[in-house]
């Protein structure tokens, strides 16, 4: 199994063409450059994501190549969760989050998605690829956002924060209870029944447990609270950005080679590629929650997470708002952000049933055909279209049954 991401859609209204409203002390400015670099940072993930399933292994080159391939594992899958968290917000409604009979429909098309997400997220998963779909995920986070879905970004910045501190402990959960109990769920578990990966997995002990990953979805919904057309508010972001990460991965190395030798007792299992959970490592359950390693799930690689998507998000709205002329040169990459779940199927059916290195040769031109390819496709779609074809189905199959709310 490998690195996977899944967005969410366009941030725009659902049922209109659009932008959100950017709340009451929003400066009067074009909502599109706001968008668009949400939509930037969403095709970065992208890239990242095809990166990591369709390019070739960092260990199999070197120099600046073999770094930005080990960058992006772990970080781009988790870049796409604190922008679906992002996006959940926004579609909510941002200062003032959308009540009433409105904020009933929000709630009933977002839980109608997360339902289809689970659905056809394990559809995916009984293709049999290497990649670990992440999509039945996603529809367990919206699931679990939803409480929470309305409330201030103080208190979705410490939902985050418990997360990220308390999760890695849980995922050792099915450790210590009875095996008994989990049988006995998993007996009656649905999405088990149909591919033996059911909901102990998605919240405990996948590839990404939400008990987890949440601490990016709370993350992205506590910056869709913040004033993000404020160059200030974007200013103070990229500080704590750049201290998350310092503190993540910086902190992990410091412990692990300056104040302990624990680094030559922690060897990382040789499970092949694809996520290492902390579990996955040797050692007593402290040790292996010192590392930082991508898909560790610890609390040291998830504030560094955190730190490297809120910097990126943060430099591609303030690139957008600094330099307009650059939104028409990047307009092409925001235009693939804007339909990221349907690049992502695809690339999975891709994988699934054609053999593409056969047909290219190598790893670095199916990465390259498959990065200019889907550019092509959703520049030329996004022409007739306002959205992507899945999400535009998506949208379909949840707009109706939520429009009958009162």
């Amino acid at each position: 199994m490998t690195d996977t991401n899944l967005p969410l859609d366009p941030v725009r209204d659902p049922g209109t063409s659009e932008p959100l409203p950017a709340g009451p002390r929003a400066p009067v400015q074009p909502s599109g450059g706001r968008l668009d670099g949400v939509d930037l940072a969403r095709a970065l993930a992208v890239f990242g994501m095809f990166t990591v399933h369709l390019g070739p292994d960092p260990e199999s080159v070197g120099g600046f190549p073999a770094v930005l391939l080990s960058a992006c594992q772990g970080r781009s899958s988790a870049l796409f969760a604190t922008l679906a968290g992002l996006s959940l917000v926004l579609v909510s409604g941002r200062a003032r989050p959308r009540t009433g009979g409105e904020g009933r429909r929000v709630t009933v098309r977002l839980a109608l998605r997360a339902v289809i997400l689970i659905i056809a997220g394990t559809g995916l998963t009984m293709l049999g690829t290497h990649i670990s779909v992440i999509i039945p995920y996603y529809g367990v986070y919206f699931l679990l956002a939803l409480p929470l879905l309305r409330r201030r970004a103080r208190t979705l910045s410490a939902a985050a924060a418990v997360a990220a501190l308390v999760g890695p402990f849980l995922t050792f959960a099915p450790a210590i209870l009875p095996g008994s109990w989990l049988d006995a769920f998993a007996e009656h578990d649905p999405v088990n029944m149909l591919d033996g990966r059911g909901f102990i997995d998605l919240v405990l002990v996948g590839a990404y447990p939400a008990v987890t990953w949440m601490s990016y979805v709370f993350t992205g919904m506590a910056l869709g609270r913040a004033e993000l057309e404020s160059g200030r508010v974007r200013g103070r972001l990229a500080v704590l950005g750049a201290a998350l990460t310092a503190v993540g991965y910086g902190g992990s190395w410091l412990v692990l080679h300056v104040f302990t030798d624990l680094h030559t007792t922690i060897p990382r299992a040789s499970s092949g590629q694809g996520p290492v959970s902390a579990a996955d490592h040797e050692g007593s359950l402290v040790e292996r929650l010192l590392v930082a390693s991508p898909h560790s799930g610890t609390t040291f690689e998830q504030a560094g997470n955190i730190g490297v998507a809120v910097l990126v998000i943060v430099a591609a709205l303030s690139a957008l708002s600094a330099f307009p002329r650059l939104r028409r040169i990047a307009r092409p990459v925001t235009a693939l952000g804007t339909m990221s779940l349907s690049a992502y199927v695809a690339h999975i059916l891709i994988v699934r049933f054609v053999d593409a290195e056969g047909l290219l040769g190598s790893p670095v031109a199916v990465l390259a055909a498959m990065v200019v390819l889907t550019t092509a496709f959703a520049v030329i779609w996004s022409r007739f279209f306002r959205r992507g074809p899945l999400e535009h189905l998506l949208h379909l199959a949840t707009a109706g049954p939520a429009g009958l709310v009162r």
